[in-house]
Order: structure tokens, then C-alpha cells, then sequence
């Protein structure tokens, strides 16, 4: 049984409040960002069965804002603390806990891991994009897995496409 995995890196921060990084939130960009993927996900019928997001504001923000656009709550948001600021290796752990039942899930969380563990999985490299940026802000990376969650390994993942929520032109947008 094939599975699908949307990686998506929450929306562009806000550097210019005095808060905590766990605390930063989005900017404008931020939130349009998360809104059309939201949309274009929607239109391509990739809504996520199971939501996982790291907890710190940007990224949960990104992962109700996307939920909802899919007509979810954003109670359907799951989150798991040792994904903030995760590595790959700790990312790929908390993919195999995914209960088997869900077949597609959505996982909002931060660079370096997310773009590394993009890398690892792929069973062929991804090119780098001429701006050396794998997967910047609002970027989402859609994966079609072999098996269950439980035995998700690395260069087990077909990368199907990247999308770059700068790059979208929607209409719904």
C-alpha cells in the first residue's frame, strides 16, 4: 500500500517582534503563504488524513491555516514537541509513530531538518534550485511511500514534486 507525505515548512517568521524563536510568529507573507498551499492542495485533492506539526507559533499558525482552508479545525492540528527545531533522524521517528490507519499526512516543521530529511528519503536526490534553497519558507515537498509508517526508512520516499507557495498563481488565492 502506497502512502503519501506532504513536508511543508511553516510560513515566513517574524523577526521583527523581541520574542523567543519558539514564540516568533508569522508575518503577512507568513499567512499567504500557508493560505495557498492550503488552496493548492485542495485543488489537487491532497487533503492530509493526519496533521503533525512542531508547537512553536510558526508552525502550528502555518498548519491551522492550511487546515482550515481545507475545511478543518484547527483542534486537527497533532503536535509533538521534539519536533521543534528537529533533525532529520528525529523527524523520520515521528513519522514511524503515525498510526498505520492514515494514509496521507501533512507535517509543518523547520529548516535544516525538514530540507535533510527531504534529501535522505528521496530514493533519487532532489536538484538544488538555483537560489541553494531546498525547501525555504511555505514550501512543500509531496512524497509517495511504500508500505506502513511504522517501517518508513531512508531512500524509501518517490519525491513527486516541490512546491514553492511564492511560485503559485491560484485563483482563489
Amino acid at each position: 500500500m502506497t502512502r503519501e507525505l506532504l513536508l511543508l515548512r511553516h510560513g515566513k517568521s517574524d523577526w521583527r517582534k523581541p520574542v523567543a524563536d519558539y514564540d516568533r510568529p508569522l508575518r503577512k507573507r507568513g499567512w499567504q503563504g500557508a493560505k495557498q498551499i492550503g488552496v493548492w492542495l485542495e485543488q489537487q485533492g491532497l487533503v492530509p488524513d493526519y496533521v503533525l506539526s512542531s508547537p512553536a507559533e510558526r508552525t502550528q499558525a502555518t498548519a491551522e491555516k492550511c487546515v482550515r482552508i481545507l475545511g478543518r479545525k484547527g483542534s486537527w492540528v497533532h503536535t509533538d514537541k521534539q519536533l521543534y527545531l528537529a533533525d532529520a533522524s528525529t523527524i523520520l521517528n515521528a513519522l514511524q509513530r503515525i498510526p498505520g490507519e492514515y494514509q496521507r499526512v501533512l507535517l509543518v516543521g523547520h529548516n535544516p531538518g525538514l530540507e535533510d530529511l527531504v534529501r535522505q528519503l528521496a530514493t533519487q536526490p532532489p536538484t538544488t534550485p538555483e537560489d541553494g534553497k531546498l525547501i525555504p519558507t511555505a514550501t512543500l515537498a509531496h512524497f509517495c511511500i511504500p508500505g506502513d509508517w511504522h517501517h518508513l526508512s531512508w531512500g524509501q520516499g518517490e519525491l513527486v514534486q516541490i512546491i514553492r507557495a511564492r511560485n503559485l498563481v491560484l485563483a482563489s488565492a
